[in-house]
């Protein structure tokens, strides 16, 4: 990319009137030539502030101090300011000052609105990507095979994965720790795998296990792989990184009706062990994905709810704006889901640490605005509030309603009409521009006319205005391919500032030999899907192996799991993260594999003792000596509550988590009853299924640090407050569990009084207790008053407040 956009000559000289050209022509032109090119010119040496004064989208980019011509108001204007040199610090030209009839001249230019038809660069504010400099960052270089490295203790490795972990140790004169002991084991990986603890029948049959470690270990890891509750578990993962949520947040918090089958989507594909190219192809161009049969159809369609669960301003008026905000959304989420990018920040400038254009993100945001999205939102146009719309749902069946050509015609003239008005509202609009705008507003509004005269039409005016939606009905958020086009550059990010149209494409950075071109006729999805899950991609295959490891040890190889640009951190192991990002291509891209190999390793059972000479070598366990201490998230929290206390109904709920929609926000949707009504956390079912509303959590999903589910968020804040505290002291939902708890044990026959205890321990903290846990607990429930159900109900309360109960071990 060069180091300007060009903007199209039409938008420079669109609206002037002959005697303004005459004017700047003669007048203006000459002056800024002979006074302001040497520095803020195109052909200057060097740009000086960032700034371009040969063109008009020079100067209404800026420069690095800011907008410099605010047409029609000169005493807002820097650039009429700095030519005065009233202020010592900002005086230009920096020399010398411009006569008084050349500051005049000036001055009038910018009453009259600064007409200006030239056409020309926008400067690079960035100073410029040097791509040569960023290919030699380890992100942006091609994933190698890496030789395994040999290592002094052969005994210990189980694996090239211990292989890789043990010679760091081993070459900073280290040793690793000893294994966790068996009960932690177990319950560290059925935590890890399920989000649910182990059971005591589970706890003794592998403490139990004749075999070795290896044997006991490797039936426990495939039985929970292949149990539902793995998708429940690794699904919810996923969906903090697509930003899940059921309501659309912000200004108007309207419910999303249909979410939830891209929430069972996902949970269902991580469970069938769909190859994970596959699914990332089913999240960008399901809808566009070869396929035989209905249910194949709609599961494509279903998996590209990734790209339509945007937090949107439903109450933004300007169309272009609330347009290029889902774009932005939709970029910004893609780019760190699957790259580890933070492509949003090149939407006004190029990007400031990474070498990704402003022209590139505009590429990429054309294959998004070639992309109708499917969300059932719309934004408030007009006077309308009409946020909710069934048309602009998916159906996935044919039988429902679908994006109508008429329909989507209807609204964009809608808008094109409201914006006309608003610049036939400006004060520096010249007769020629206002005539212009009077015939387009009456050919568009005959045009509208005729749209709407059709009974069709008239009868889904009617339904729109009444907002019913069948939450049974077979529709889903989707995306589907829209009207082709490429998107133009937006000079500052402004949606009325508009250069030359950019095509479609993506950052040249990342691109290879193979990677495929845009069709003339097509979004560009269906390739951007393909040049994402190719195995030549140098960042896919890394980032979600790197989210694997980090899910599962505390810590990624590279700990900023959403940043993998030159601002994020460098890989502990670099080595080791290419040789996890090889085999898992190798193995068909198979997250279940990778999650098996890891779990299997010697690494992953280290236990977490703390020798004094590890911890003065490496404090942070940079080189994975010792297993991570890990707080569970606020969902496995309340699923082992629900588990242990037999309260936990694992069937997964029937339809949408809301029993009613009319088209209201959150706030009003609970106040009419039924399920938005109560709490949710005092459900039966597992926290999954739990409504996501933003902006209005559940209160001890706050409380443990819920995943913020308007952004991409792979790697959730671990809070320690006294909330967290006083949530298992006072909470309903902790006095109900441990109530029941207490009545499931009082409920064991022919056991003691020391093997109810035991019993409890097993239950809840996964191991059975020490000599002294069994005797205080004893006198604790023997010396409580009142009833035997209330002493118990007390000490599994004390056990459930404990931090081993929400720790991993």
């Amino acid at each position: 990319m060069g180091a300007g956009i060009l903007v199209t000559g039409s938008f420079a000289t669109a609206g002037l009137e002959p005697e303004q050209i005459a004017f700047f022509e003669s007048k203006v032109r000459p002056l800024l030539s002979e006074h302001c090119y040497e520095c803020h010119s195109a052909k200057a040496e060097k740009v000086k502030g960032g700034l371009l004064l040969d063109s008009r989208e020079g100067w209404m980019a800026g420069g690095d101090s800011g907008e410099v011509i605010v047409p029609g108001q000169p005493e807002g204007s820097l650039l009429l300011q700095s030519v005065r040199h009233s202020d010592p610090d900002l005086q230009m030209p920096p020399k010398y000052k411009l006569a008084d009839e050349e500051i005049s001249v000036l001055e009038a230019w910018i009453v009259m609105g600064a007409p200006d038809p030239r056409s020309g660069a926008v400067a690079n504010k960035s100073g410029g990507v040097d791509r040569t400099k960023a290919r030699s960052h380890w992100a942006y270089r091609p994933v190698t095979s890496p030789e395994v490295p040999k290592v002094a203790d052969s005994a210990w490795p189980r694996g090239d994965v211990d292989r890789f972990i043990l010679s760091r140790i081993e070459n900073a004169g280290l040793r690793p720790v000893a294994d966790a002991d068996r009960a932690s084991l177990l319950r560290r990986v059925a935590l890890d795998l399920t989000g649910l603890p182990p059971t005591p029948e589970e706890i003794e049959s592998f403490c139990g296990h004749p075999g070795t470690d290896d044997e006991a270990l490797v039936g426990v890891v495939d039985r929970l792989l292949g149990s539902p509750a793995f998708g429940e578990r690794w699904g919810r993962h996923w969906l903090d990184v697509a930003r899940y949520a059921d309501s659309v947040g912000k200004t108007r918090n309207v419910p999303f009706p249909f979410a939830w089958r891209y929430r069972n989507h996902v949970i269902d594909v991580f469970n069938e062990g769909q190859p994970y190219d596959r699914f990332l192809m089913e999240q960008i161009a399901g809808d566009l994905l070869p396929v035989e049969g209905t249910a194949n159809r709609a599961d494509g369609l279903v998996g590209t709810g990734f790209l339509a669960l945007g937090s949107m301003d439903l109450n933004e008026r300007d169309s272009e704006q609330f347009l290029l905000d889902r774009i932005d959304d939709q970029i910004d989420t893609l780019g760190r889901s699957t790259m580890a990018l933070t492509l949003g920040c090149a939407r006004c400038h190029d990007h400031k640490f990474d070498p990704i254009s402003q022209a590139e993100y505009y590429a990429l945001a054309g294959v998004f605005a070639s992309t109708q999205t499917l969300s059932g939102q719309n934004h408030r146009r007009g006077n309308s509030r009409e946020y909710t719309q069934v048309r602009l749902l998916a159906s996935l069946d044919g039988s429902g309603p679908q994006p109508k050509n008429d329909e989507a015609a209807i609204m964009k003239i809608e808008d094109r009409l409201r914006d006309l008005r608003q610049e036939n509202q400006r004060q520096d609009l010249t007769e020629t521009g206002r005539r212009a705008i009077k015939e387009e507003l009456s050919k568009l509004r005959q045009e509208l006319v005729r749209l709407e005269a059709s009974p069709d039409k008239k009868k889904a005016k009617k339904q729109r205005s009444e907002t019913r939606i069948d939450l049974e009905a077979p529709l889903a958020m989707a995306v589907c391919e829209g009207e082709v086009c490429d998107l133009e550059l937006r000079v500052r990010g402004e949606p009325d500032l508009k250069g030359d149209p950019v095509p479609r494409g993506f950052p040249e950075i990342l691109r290879g030999p193979g990677t495929p071109s845009i069709p003339a006729g097509a979004s560009g999805r269906l390739e951007l899907a393909r040049w994402l899950t190719s195995p030549d991609h140098p960042l896919t295959a890394r980032v979600m192996v790197n989210r694997i490891w980090s899910h599962l040890f505390g810590r990624g190889l590279v700990e900023t799991v959403d940043n993998f640009g030159l601002s994020g951190a460098a890989p502990s192991h670099p080595e080791l993260l290419d040789h996890l990002a090889t085999r898992f291509v190798a193995e068909g891209w198979s997250v279940k594999n990778m999650i098996r190999a890891l779990v299997l390793s010697r690494t992953y059972r280290l236990g977490i003792a703390y020798p004094e000479g590890n911890v003065a070598a490496d404090e942070a366990n940079q080189l994975f000596w010792r297993a991570n201490l890990r707080r569970l998230e606020a969902e496995a929290i309340r699923d082992s509550l629900l588990a242990t206390s037999g309260l936990l109904d694992d069937n997964r709920p029937d339809g949408a988590p809301f029993d009613r929609f009319d088209g209201a926000d959150v706030g009003k949707l609970s106040k009419k009853g039924g399920k938005a009504a109560a709490d949710p956390i005092l459900r039966s079912e597992r926290s999954v299924y739990l409504p996501v509303f933003r902006s209005r959590l559940p209160g001890m999903f706050t409380v443990f640090d819920f995943a913020e589910p308007d952004q991409v968020n792979g790697q959730r804040d671990v809070t320690t407050v006294p909330t967290q505290a006083l949530f298992f002291l006072n909470n309903p939902f902790v006095l109900q569990a441990s109530e029941a708890c207490a009545k499931e044990l009082l409920g064991l026959r022919d056991v003691s009084g020391t093997e109810r205890v035991e019993q409890a321990y097993l239950r809840i903290l996964g191991r059975p207790p020490v000599a002294a846990e069994s005797e205080s607990a004893a006198i604790f429930v023997r010396e409580s008053e009142g009833s035997p159900e209330k002493a118990w109900a007390a000490l599994v309360q004390a056990l459930y407040s404990s931090a081993e109960f929400r720790y991993v071990p």
